[in-house]
């Protein structure tokens, strides 16, 4: 394997392959940086200048867009509260809102990056052997997964429990708008024919996010004596902006959220945005201080960045072993491949060596070069705070509705940005919690449709749900995370009244 790493080293190491590198990573955090725009297109968009290149340029290519595309997503979303990172601006944005931009952006780039290596060594090492583990997930696996993933909904109902369940059914029934999974049954179009192709995610995402916040910061812009800047201090900020002590505190904090990143992103049809709202959850129920969650600690910075960067290096395990995608990123770096006349699977680390080592060299590479890349621009993403907000917001709108037309030349995901915008408005005037919704909305389709898949595998039975070793495990997992939040709500309810 050694040899075969520093053949492959050697072959990336080359003053063009070093160059695609430098540029197409800055490219590539860019795109994940600018509301509306995202890894995926990015990598859709640098396809065909592959053409011309040999395989393994063309592919240092696409990873480097796609490292640099996933964690780009971080600066928007902690200065701007643009969800690129969904569960990162929980607690990204509360901190820019206290001043300490430059401290959350440091700890989101770090963590991006540590989590993104920690995921590339283990797909070095164990590439193989995780993915005939993943092999054995059926429906029933996936389906009894998202049902525990839906117990995560009571962890992140902040404050009020009855408002955060109430959330989270809106997002599942929103999620059942479209086109009914194996019937394919017309359910809440209302005779709109662009209503069948159901509600993209990230048109939801956007408007959640990104446009209520507009729009509670214009209201807030037009009463009186309301500052028109969020002011961030660069003064006496030090490297990433956190202390040693800090770092050795989020040690437990790092680990578990790589783990929850790197086995979601191995699963196929998961994806990034489940990854770090099951990392956030866990971190927040596992937290000494939980009730700071959401108000500005790096903890959930930590959390959500680190598993969304671990899903990287999960989701190359099934693509380079396998030939399965196991989202629309890692769909592109597959259509990559297979321009290049190039089948994944077990016998491509045979037959072309340089070029899968190369890949992981080149992986490992862009991740070097995103920290340096985005360390250095720390002062210019603060400074785009320092642009008046009559002229910052209507950007931002703008970037989000081209954004959405974009993903899929429609109209109407530009439509549902606004309706979404407003709908996130209204949360935020009532008070519910936005991270139960998404939860909802994220896992609800994905309950719905390995169930009915699984129901008509086994003729209707039950049975296997309980007897299949992986399906029963994460049941039992489930029941028993119902009983302790349960039993910690009793237990809070309790102390309150006393």
């Amino acid at each position: 394997m050694l040899q075969s790493l520093a053949i492959g080293a050697a072959a990336v190491c080359t003053p063009q392959g070093i160059l695609i590198m430098l540029l197409c990573t800055a490219a590539g955090v860019m795109f994940g940086s600018i509301p509306g725009l995202s890894a995926t297109m990015a990598i859709a968009l640098f396809l065909p200048l592959t053409y011309s290149m040999t395989p393994l340029m063309g592919m240092t290519c696409l990873v480097s867009v796609y490292i640099g595309g996933v964690s780009g997503g971080l600066i928007s979303a902690i200065l701007l509260r643009m969800p690129a990172s969904v569960a990162t601006c929980f607690d990204g944005y509360p901190l820019t809102q206290k001043g300490q931009g430059m401290k959350a952006l440091g700890v989101g780039i770090f963590y991006s990056f540590i989590g993104t290596i920690f995921s590339i060594i283990v797909l070095i090492l164990l590439a193989p052997n995780l993915a005939t583990l993943a092999l054995k997930f059926g429906d029933y696996e996936y389906f009894s997964i998202a049902v525990f993933s839906l117990t995560m909904i009571a962890t992140l109902s902040s404050g009020s429990m009855v408002k955060g369940l109430l959330s989270g059914l809106f997002g599942i029934a929103i999620g059942t708008v479209g086109m009914a999974p194996v019937d394919a049954a017309a359910r809440f179009t209302f005779g709109s024919s662009q209503m069948k192709a159901g509600m993209d995610i990230l048109p939801v995402l956007i408007g959640m996010f990104a446009l209520s916040e507009i729009m509670v910061s214009a209201e807030t812009s037009a009463k009186k004596n309301q500052p028109q800047l969020i002011q961030v201090s660069t003064k006496g900020v030090r490297g990433f902006g956190f202390t040693l002590k800090e770092f050795k505190e989020q040690l437990v904090n790092f680990l578990r959220s790589a783990l929850i990143g790197l086995g979601i992103g191995i699963l196929p049809g998961l994806g990034g945005s489940t990854s770090n709202l099951l990392a956030y959850s866990s971190a927040k129920s596992h937290s000494k201080y939980p009730e700071k969650f959401g108000t500005g600690i790096i903890d959930g910075v930590v959390a959500t960045e680190t598993s969304n960067n671990a899903s990287v290096g999960g989701a190359m395990v099934p693509l380079l072993t396998l030939g399965i995608p196991g989202d629309m990123a890692t769909a592109m770096l597959l259509g990559g491949l297979m321009i290049h006349g190039l089948q994944p699977g077990p016998l491509l680390f045979k037959e072309e060596p340089v070029l899968m080592y190369g890949i992981f060299i080149a992986m490992i590479i862009s991740s070097f070069v995103m920290l340096i890349e985005e360390s250095a621009g720390l002062k210019v993403f603060v400074s785009l705070l320092k642009i008046p907000k009559h002229i910052l917001l209507p950007i931002i709108f703008v970037l989000c509705v081209v954004g959405a037309f974009g993903l899929n030349n429609r109209l109407f995901d530009a439509y549902l940005v606004i309706a979404f915008g407003l709908i996130g408005y209204i949360f935020i005037k009532l008070k519910l919690p936005v991270a139960p919704m998404i939860m909802g909305f994220v896992l609800g389709d994905m309950v719905e449709t390995h169930l009915r898949r699984a129901m008509m595998d086994s003729k209707g039975s039950w049975e296997p749900f309980f007897t299949r070793p992986i399906s029963a495990l994460f049941l039992v997992i489930t029941l028993l995370s119902i009983i302790y939040i349960a039993w910690k709500h009793i237990r809070q309810a309790k102390k309150s009244k006393a």
